[in-house]
């Protein structure tokens, strides 16, 4: 009786209808766009937001992803770190655009039980993608030369960076700024070797003592600083131990072009959580090398970074795998180098780089829970077409991002922990889509901090899926998971979602044991699930499906489906594994060919029956991995 009157009294509480609220533009990218739909109601989580797109001047519409629905999945870090529930929203991208290209995009929200002030809302919105940025015309063009040129020289001239950034000085005379470059000009770094003894008071690199060229004069996004290599020889900036070698944190819309960086801690160091953050960062066609990282920058306030076509090496081990927590042979491994790339606020583009040797590859900053009352939050953030190789912890972790995280069309081979990572996404959609990654303990990490809204797309996982962590509101289509002979199931997952889904992705089993467990609550959600507790087991994909209700689509492949792909030696843990001939392409007529399903603005255009499943669809071409050849 009593649980009638309860029940009761939910139904009568109950708000099933939607009510459309706030709807946000996010920052948009080169090619992508993302949006932000704020609701009160629905309490039953049926109401669905549909999206269409077109380039302004076309008469038919395209059809994209729909929104994900977000709202009260629970997110925290084990020992109480902290606790935070997602608000009620709605969000999502519409990817691969053209840059500088204006679309109409249109946004319709419907409710079985009806929405708020009609039968649907709709919401439009004109919007423009960002052209990929380029220097100015019509600046000043300041030529610096190293200590001891003797060749011609060009004027203006200035003997070190820091004289043609701010006007000649030293020692205390470094703080005067007499000349100092204006937004639109260029500085033009001659071939040498630029390594300053901060530790004379008098040096022509005035930089005494730190070591570290603080740059804070801001351009602007039409004519920004340009800081770039002359083309007359490698231009190297040796750091000489410094800590920091380029501080931008207080500059905006500083470039820095065709550059090489080595021997120091932090390359670029773009800003710090609750102090200071640059927006308009660029980063192109360098190499950074020696590092213990390569591009820091952890201020929410940063926006519309583009880190593109660069190389950074790190300083860790070259020729056997170990990791930070993991023993076998080797004890596990120090910090040498901590991270790529990280970056928090949003807009960021972080393309086509090759990475090798760090901790981690490429992270969004783990900032803790977002404000996104105050718009604190990492958003609209695209890595794409990377190529990251030899890691200690994981490749990519778009950890701390908040809503419309895009990681697509990358490629990273050998990690001793994961390879995508997700712990936590405070609400998401993080879409992980079409990258491959080989070589690693787990494929995807959900962690002791569990991520909402995690989509995975069309990925090649040459890695058992993942541990016994969980996350919410998570999606898996279209992928390819291969067991490479482990002691452990290809598909081990744990959700505390029951609209959690995966189908239409194709297995490779190993030998032993049950294959496919999965761990769900019975209700909507239930954050006290507990790992190993619970968890249901079956050897053959049919027996998952009619167990779970989950992946009744799925398919069972093996390495045939490829080109030329082998698995990893697990009898091998510490082993390097080089690109060589691997070849991720599809075979015609196998199991993963026509297997997939339609996913509007991630599959369109696939050729034969249906999409097929894994990160290259058949006759499609390779994606680039790593730097572009320079224009």
């Amino acid at each position: 009786m009593l649980a009638a009157v309860v029940a009761s009294v939910w139904l009568a509480a109950a708000d099933n209808a939607v009510a459309p609220g706030e709807f946000v533009v996010e920052p948009p990218t080169l090619v992508n766009l993302g949006f932000e739909w704020k609701i009160t109601g629905d309490d039953d989580r049926d109401a669905t937001v549909a999206v269409e797109y077109r380039k302004r001047g076309d008469t038919l519409w395209r059809q994209g992803l729909p929104l994900l629905r977000i709202g009260g999945e629970k997110i925290w870090r084990d020992k109480e770190f902290f606790e935070y529930h997602t608000p009620h929203l709605f969000a999502g991208s519409i990817l691969d655009l053209q840059p500088a290209t204006t679309y109409e995009c249109r946004f319709t929200m419907g409710d079985p039980d009806g929405v708020k002030g009609g039968a649907v809302a709709v919401r439009e919105a004109t919007v423009t993608t960002r052209a990929e940025p380029k220097a100015s015309t019509g600046g000043q063009v300041r030529h610096v030369y190293p200590p001891g040129w003797t060749g011609k020289l060009q004027e203006p001239s200035y003997a070190g960076l820091k004289a043609a950034y701010y006007g000649p000085g030293s020692g205390d005379w470094d703080v005067m700024w007499m000349r100092p470059v204006k937004p639109g000009d260029t500085i033009l770094v001659h071939a040498g070797h630029y390594k300053a003894d901060f530790l004379n008071y008098v040096t022509e690199y005035g930089i005494p003592f730190h070591g570290t060229y603080v740059l804070t004069i801001d351009g602007t996004p039409d004519k920004p600083i340009v800081i770039k290599a002359a083309g007359d020889g490698e231009v190297i900036f040796d750091g000489n131990g410094a800590y920091r070698l380029f501080d931008v944190s207080a500059a905006d819309h500083t470039h820095f072009e065709g550059l090489t960086i080595k021997n120091t801690e932090i390359a670029f160091f773009a800003g710090l959580k609750d102090v200071i953050g640059s927006s308009g960062l660029v980063v192109r066609h360098c190499r950074v090398e020696d590092v213990g990282i390569g591009l820091l920058a952890q201020n929410a306030s940063s926006k519309n970074f583009y880190i593109a076509d660069n190389v950074f090496i790190g300083r860790d081990d070259q020729y056997r795998l170990i990791g930070w927590r993991h023993s076998g042979i080797y004890p596990p491994t120090s910090v040498k180098s901590y991270v790529g790339i990280k970056v928090y606020g949003q807009g960021h583009v972080i393309a086509h780089n090759y990475l090798a040797y760090f901790h981690d590859g490429i992270t969004v900053c783990t900032h803790g829970p977002p404000d996104v009352a105050k718009g604190e939050k990492a958003a609209a953030i695209d890595i794409y077409n990377n190529d990251i190789f030899v890691m200690i912890d994981d490749f990519i972790e778009a950890d701390g991002g908040v809503y419309n995280i895009r990681v697509a069309r990358n490629r990273g081979l050998n990690t001793a922990e994961h390879g995508l990572s997700g712990q936590p996404v405070f609400g998401g959609p993080a879409y992980y889509y079409r990258n491959i990654v080989y070589n690693t303990l787990n494929a995807i990490k959900f962690g002791g901090a569990h991520g909402a809204g995690l989509l995975f797309f069309h990925n090649t996982f040459i890695a058992e899926s993942g541990d016994d962590s969980g996350g919410s509101n998570v999606q898996l289509r279209n992928n390819l998971i291969l067991g490479i002979g482990h002691a452990k199931p290809v598909l081990k997952m744990l959700t505390f979602t029951s609209y959690s889904s995966i189908d239409y992705n194709g297995y490779r089993p190993n030998a032993s044991g049950p294959q496919f467990v999965w761990q769900a609550p019975r209700g909507r959600s239930d954050y006290s699930l507990v790992r190993e507790k619970g968890f249901q087991e079956a050897a053959t994909l049919a027996e998952f499906g009619k167990k779970t209700g989950q992946e009744r689509h799925g398919v069972t492949i093996d390495y045939n489906v490829f080109r030329n792909v082998r698995p990893p030696d697990p009898s091998r843990p510490h082993a390097i594994y080089p690109v060589g001939d691997l070849d991720f392409q599809l075979r015609p007529g196998s199991a993963a060919v026509d297997a997939g399903v339609v996913l509007p603005n991630v599959n369109d255009g696939f050729a034969g029956k249906a999409p097929d499943l894994g990160a290259i669809e058949l006759g499609q071409p390779v994606p680039v991995y790593g730097p572009r050849v320079s224009k």
